[in-house]
C-alpha cells in the first residue's frame, strides 16, 4: 500500500474531534510514507487531512473538478493537482491512483463516494482494502443499517468484512495491510427467482 484514497467532509462538523481525527490521520500518512489522495478541496476536514499530510512531509495527490477550481475551492499547496471535467471522472481517478480507501466522518458526498467504492469491491472490480475511521462512534448507525439489511436479505451475508472499523489511524492502516479481499463469485449466489 503506497497511497490512500480519504473520503472526508468539506465542512469541519460540529465537534473538534473530528479535525482532530483528519489532523491524525494526515499525519500518520505522512510518517507511515502513504500518499494521500484526495478531494483536493481546501475547506473542512479535507482542507484539514492535506494540511495535516503535508506538515508532515506527506505527498498529496488533489483530484479536483473544474468547477470547483473556478470557485476557488482547490488546496493551494497540494504536491500535485489534478482537475478533471466531472465528479465522475474524479472519483474513477481517485480510485485508480489509490491503494486503500478511507472514510473520515463527513455528509452526502462522502456517503456516495464510500458506497460506490464499497460496491466495486463487493462486484470485485477491484479488491483494495476499505476502512471507516469511526472517530467517536460516527459510523455506528451506519453500521447498524448495514447490520439491518444484511438482516433484511438486501446485503448478502459475510459483506459486512468489505468495510474495515477502527478508531485510530494506526489501528485502522494496520487492518487494511492485513486486509483479504473477498472470495469466490458473489454473483453465483444471486437469487434471480423465487418460488
Amino acid at each position: 500500500m503506497k497511497a490512500v484514497c480519504v473520503f472526508c467532509g468539506s465542512s469541519f462538523g460540529k465537534r473538534a474531534i473530528y479535525g482532530e481525527a483528519a489532523q491524525a490521520l494526515g499525519r500518520t500518512l505522512a510518517e507511515q510514507g502513504l500518499t494521500l489522495v484526495w478531494g483536493g478541496g481546501r475547506a473542512g476536514l479535507m482542507g484539514t487531512v492535506a494540511d495535516a499530510a503535508l506538515a508532515a512531509g506527506g505527498e498529496t495527490v488533489g483530484v479536483i473538478p473544474e468547477f470547483m477550481v473556478e470557485k476557488e475551492l482547490a488546496h493551494p499547496d497540494s504536491t500535485e493537482m489534478i482537475e478533471v471535467d466531472s465528479m465522475h471522472t474524479r472519483k474513477a481517478l481517485m480510485a485508480e491512483r489509490a491503494d486503500g480507501f478511507i472514510a473520515l466522518p463527513g455528509g452526502f458526498g462522502t456517503a456516495d463516494e464510500l458506497f460506490e467504492i464499497v460496491t466495486w469491491a463487493q462486484l470485485q472490480i477491484h479488491q483494495k482494502p476499505v476502512g471507516l475511521l469511526n472517530v467517536a462512534g460516527y459510523f455506528d448507525p451506519l453500521l447498524a443499517w448495514i447490520r439491518h439489511a444484511e438482516a433484511e436479505g438486501f446485503v448478502r451475508e459475510g459483506l459486512q468484512q468489505l468495510l474495515l472499523v477502527a478508531d485510530t489511524p494506526a489501528d485502522l492502516l494496520a487492518a487494511m495491510r492485513a486486509h483479504e479481499p473477498l472470495q469466490g463469485d458473489w454473483t453465483a449466489k444471486v437469487d434471480l427467482a423465487r418460488g
